[in-house]
């Protein structure tokens, strides 16, 4: 599935899947794909699958997305990247702030 591994940080990583750049995002690891779509904030195809809150009630999140190398560079891509890694430090150091 992924490519060539060319972007990685703590919370994801960027393969060159020509004719794609995909970030997947690792907190997502593991889940499984429910549906490939487009997704509303990148405007790319996103693998989607669902986490259930404390109620039970499911949620549609992000696992990858699927940047075509036509459209976007690697440091576009990895612009988002850091976007995501940036909001996941946050939620850290809100709910763990001891943790590094």
């Amino acid at each position: 599935m992924p490519g060539t591994l060319v972007k990685k940080g703590q919370f994801y990583f960027v393969y060159d899947n020509r004719p794609d750049f995909v970030l997947e995002d690792k907190t997502k690891r593991g889940l499984e794909v429910r549906e490939t779509v487009p997704d509303d904030k990148y405007g790319v195809d996103a693998d989607k699958g669902v986490i259930y809150d404390m109620d039970g009630i499911g949620h549609k999140v992000g696992i990858r997305w699927y940047f075509p190398q036509s459209k976007y560079t690697i440091e576009h891509v990895t612009q988002i990247a850091q976007e995501i890694e940036a909001r996941y430090k946050a939620i850290r150091e809100l709910t763990c702030p001891d943790d590094d």
